[in-house]
C-alpha cells in the first residue's frame, strides 16, 4: 500500500469539493452551461424592412440543460394532424403569357427554376388552375367549347384545349419537370356561355338541364390534360359560387345545385371514366358562408367529395375548423389570396405569414395557395377584374430584357415551399397571440422537422424551443419570419 495515496486522499477530495464550490460561486449560483449535444438547427429569415431575404442564418444547436425564455415553444412529433399537398399560386392565362411573351428562353428557365424548385428556388408545389377565362385571361374570355352565339354543343364537338396548349401546357410541363411533386388543381370561373342563362361568361347562372354535358366537360378537360403530360390532382366546380358579375367571367351556383351537380353528374361521370381518384373540392370560396360547404357535405354528394376549398378576402381562418370540426372525415384546402399593390411589404409578410402560413395550416389547409404567380407592370394583363392585384412576381416589360421583381408573396411561398415537401405532416406546437410569437410545425417524409415562426410584433422577441427535452434560444426582429429546419 503506497502511504502518500491513502494519506492525500483526503486533500484530493477537499480540492474537488473546492473546486465545485468555487465553480458555482463563479458561475453566480447559477446551473452549469448547457450541453450542445443536439441536432444542429438552420435558420432562414426574412425581416420587414427587407434587410433579410429567406436568408440563412448562422446555424444554432439544441442543447441540454440551458437557460429558456418566458416564451417556449414545444414541438412535438408525435401528434400529427392534416398531410400537406404543396405550397403555389395559380399559373392564369395572364401570368403564363406574360412569362411566355415577355421573358427571354434564359430568364423563363430561370424564372421557372427560381418558382418551383427546391433547392434553387421557393419550391412551388401547387398549382390552381383557371379551366377557360377568368378575370386573368391575356386576349379575353374563351371556354373549352365555344360556339357562336345563339348555337349549343351538347355533345361537345368542339370541345378543346388548344387555346391552352399555346403557352399554358408548355410552362404546367415545365413547372412539373423542375418540381415533378407539382400537384394541379382545376376550376371554371365560369361554364361554356351557351349553358349559361346570360348566354355569356360573364355573370348569370347555369342551365341545369345541361349538368349532364358540364359533367362531360369536365371529364374531357382532364383527359386532355393528361395526354398532354398534365395529371390532374383535384377539381372544383365552380370558383367563387356566390359571386356573380357582368365585367368578367363569373357564375351564381347554390349549393343545393353544386350538391346536385357533384351527386348526380359530376362525381358518377368521373368514375365511370376511370378518373375517380382526381379530388372532387367543394364551395372554393370566403371563409365567411361556411355553411355552403357543410350543405354540400350534408348531401349525397358528399360520397364523392374530398373536403372544402377556401379563400381569404372575407370571413376569418377559423371556419376552416367549424367545417373540419362538423365533417371531420373531409379534408380542407386554401386555394386563392391575393396581394395589392401599393401595400407595405412588412405588414403584408405579417398578415400572410400569420392568416395564411400559419392561421390556414393550423385551421387544417393542405395546400395554401395564392392568386396569380406573376402579372406586368399594370398589374395585368387583366380581363375585367382586379386591378391592383399582385403577382408572386412582377415582370417588367418597359425594359429591355424585362425585369423580374420578387414580391413579398414570394418571400411567403419560400418560407414553407422550400422546407415542408408534399406528404409532410403538420404536427404539434403550441403558440402564441398576435403580436408575439406565432408559429407552425410540420415534419417531412424524410423525418426532418421543419418550425415556421412568426415575430408579429414590432420589437424584437426572444423565445426557446423545446423538443425532445433538448432547447435553442433565438431572438427574431419585429415583423419578421423565420424558419428552423434540423433531422
Amino acid at each position: 500500500m503506497n502511504p502518500f495515496a491513502a494519506r492525500s486522499r483526503p486533500f484530493f477530495g477537499c480540492l474537488i469539493f473546492a473546486a465545485v464550490i468555487w465553480g458555482v460561486a463563479c458561475n453566480g449560483g447559477q446551473s452549469p452551461p448547457p450541453i450542445s449535444n443536439g441536432p444542429i438547427v438552420q435558420p432562414v429569415v426574412t425581416t420587414g424592412d427587407q434587410a433579410k431575404l429567406l436568408q440563412s442564418q448562422p446555424t444554432v444547436q439544441f442543447s441540454s440543460g440551458g437557460q429558456t425564455a418566458s416564451l417556449v415553444i414545444t414541438v412535438d412529433q408525435t401528434t400529427t394532424y392534416q398531410t400537406i399537398d404543396g405550397f403555389g399560386a395559380s399559373l392564369t392565362d395572364s401570368a403564363a403569357w406574360v412569362i411566355w411573351n415577355k421573358l427571354n428562353s434564359s430568364q423563363q428557365a430561370a424564372l421557372m427554376q427560381s418558382l418551383f424548385s427546391p433547392t434553387s428556388g421557393i419550391g412551388i408545389s401547387f398549382l390552381r388552375q383557371p379551366m377557360g377565362a377568368s378575370d386573368f385571361s391575356a386576349n379575353g374570355n374563351y371556354s373549352y367549347d365555344d360556339v357562336p352565339a345563339g348555337q349549343t354543343d351538347p355533345n361537345l364537338s368542339n370541345f378543346t384545349i388548344s387555346h391552352d396548349n399555346a403557352y399554358l401546357v408548355p410552362l404546367l410541363k415545365q413547372a412539373i419537370a423542375v418540381n415533378p411533386a407539382v400537384k394541379v388543381m382545376g376550376v371554371p370561373w365560369s361554364p361554356p356561355a351557351w349553358m349559361k342563362t346570360t348566354g355569356t361568361m360573364n355573370g348569370g347562372n347555369m342551365i341545369t338541364s345541361y349538368f349532364p354535358n358540364l359533367a362531360q366537360y369536365f371529364v374531357k378537360y382532364v383527359q386532355e390534360y393528361q395526354q398532354q403530360g398534365v395529371p390532374m390532382y383535384a377539381l372544383a366546380v365552380q370558383n367563387e359560387p356566390l359571386y356573380s358579375n357582368s365585367n368578367y367571367p363569373t357564375e351564381s351556383l347554390a349549393a343545393s345545385d353544386e350538391s346536385d351537380f357533384i351527386a348526380n353528374h359530376l362525381g358518377p361521370a368521373m368514375a365511370t371514366a376511370g378518373l375517380g381518384g382526381v379530388k372532387l373540392l367543394a364551395y372554393d370560396h370566403n371563409w365567411d358562408n361556411p355553411g355552403y360547404p357543410e350543405t354540400v357535405l350534408a348531401s349525397s354528394a358528399a360520397s364523392y367529395v374530398a373536403g372544402t376549398a377556401f379563400h381569404c378576402y372575407a370571413g376569418d381562418v377559423g371556419a376552416q375548423s367549424r367545417v373540419k370540426t362538423a365533417y371531420p372525415s373531409k379534408d380542407i384546402w386554401f386555394t386563392e389570396c391575393s396581394g395589392t399593390v401599393g401595400s407595405s411589404f412588412a405588414g403584408d409578410l405579417v398578415w400572410n405569414a400569420e392568416n395564411l402560413l400559419i392561421g390556414a395550416t393550423r385551421n387544417w389547409a393542405r395546400s395554401v395557395s395564392l392568386w396569380n404567380i406573376a402579372l406586368d407592370q399594370n398589374s395585368g394583363p387583366t380581363n375585367g377584374g382586379c386591378l391592383q392585384c399582385r403577382g408572386v412576381v412582377t415582370i417588367d416589360d418597359s425594359t429591355t430584357p424585362a425585369t423580374i421583381t420578387n414580391n413579398v408573396e414570394y418571400y411567403v411561398l419560400g418560407h414553407l415551399g422550400k422546407f415542408v415537401v408534399p406528404g409532410a405532416k403538420r404536427i404539434a406546437s403550441n403558440t402564441f397571440a398576435a403580436g408575439s410569437i406565432e408559429d407552425v410545425a410540420f415534419q417531412n417524409p424524410d423525418a426532418s422537422i421543419a418550425l415556421l415562426v412568426l415575430n408579429s410584433g414590432s420589437s424584437a422577441k426572444q423565445f426557446t424551443v423545446s423538443w425532445k427535452g433538448q432547447t435553442f434560444n433565438y431572438t427574431l426582429p419585429g415583423q419578421a419570419v423565420a424558419t428552423f429546419t434540423w433531422k
